[in-house]
């Protein structure tokens, strides 16, 4: 069989070390520059990367008096990004915990739509206590609470993006008809954290629906990324370590019944 190398570039303000903004070559004002983004675009897209990523919090970063702070909005950004590319993937970090599946899946089908099927979705829980605080609420919820619900978000999010049946529109100016509602369907979900009737107010996009990353490493980041993911972003520190969470990655995937071949794993690294 022939394996691949699949290329990431991680995209973080004006760098990723946290005093990288204050570098002789770096200029920090660019981190809400729009075009510095853009350039950045261009040089991963011109060097034929699969796709660039970006990070996300809801929360300001512990220390803003000396550490730059990561600003933009990925889907936002990301919009900016796919008028200024025609072949790279967009990976935006979305979180379940302190958002909602309807608005979530109609962003990424519309930025879908807008990239012409380029669009992935990093699935994180958030993991810092300062952002409950952004959200009505005066603490985290667990780890284990934030996993479920993550699962059921995804699932409805899911339901909405095939709302939409590939064939549904029909576009007969003659018949005045634009789309089948045959096959236009409610997702009539009802469950522990989500009630949403659907179907998505906006039709399936290129793809279907986003590519589905994933970068937990613990027990129930594993579970999640076994039992969803596409591509599972990864740090572990050594070659050893690397082995480890690879072989019991693809040990659970092949559990949840899915192909472990078409989970693709992407180790980081900073050089």
């Amino acid at each position: 069989m022939t394996r691949t190398l699949h290329l990431n570039a991680f995209l973080m303000g004006v760098g990723h070390h946290e005093a990288a903004w204050r570098h002789p070559r770096t200029d920090p004002r660019r981190v809400t520059d729009v075009r510095h983004f853009q350039e950045l675009a261009r040089i991963a897209e011109r060097g034929t990367l699969d796709s660039l990523f970006l990070a996300d919090g809801l929360s300001v970063g512990p220390n803003p008096r000396h550490n730059i702070q990561a600003v933009f909005e990925p889907l936002t950004l990301l919009a900016s990004l796919a008028a200024v590319t025609e072949h790279i993937g967009l990976i935006a970090t979305v979180s379940t915990t302190y958002n909602e599946p309807f608005h979530t899946a109609r962003k990424f089908a519309s930025l879908d739509h807008l990239s012409g099927g380029r669009v992935g979705w990093n699935i994180v829980t958030s993991a810092q206590e300062r952002e409950a605080v952004n959200f009505n609420r005066d603490s985290h919820p667990t780890h284990a609470d934030r996993y479920r619900r993550a699962a059921e978000f995804v699932d409805v999010a899911i339901k909405l993006w095939d709302s939409w049946e590939d064939d549904a529109l029909v576009f007969d100016i003659t018949a005045g008809v634009f789309a089948n509602t045959d096959r236009v369907h409610e997702v009539a979900h009802r469950g522990p954290e989500f009630q949403v009737r659907g179907p998505l107010n906006i039709p399936r996009g290129p793809q279907g629906r986003p590519l589905l990353v994933q970068a937990g490493s613990s027990p129930d980041g594993i579970a999640f990324a076994a039992r969803y993911a596409e591509a599972v972003f990864t740090a572990q520190q050594t070659l050893a370590d690397g082995q480890g969470f690879y072989a019991e990655l693809r040990r659970q995937v092949t559990a949840a019944g899915r192909d472990p071949d078409l989970v693709r794993s992407c180790p980081a690294s900073r050089r």
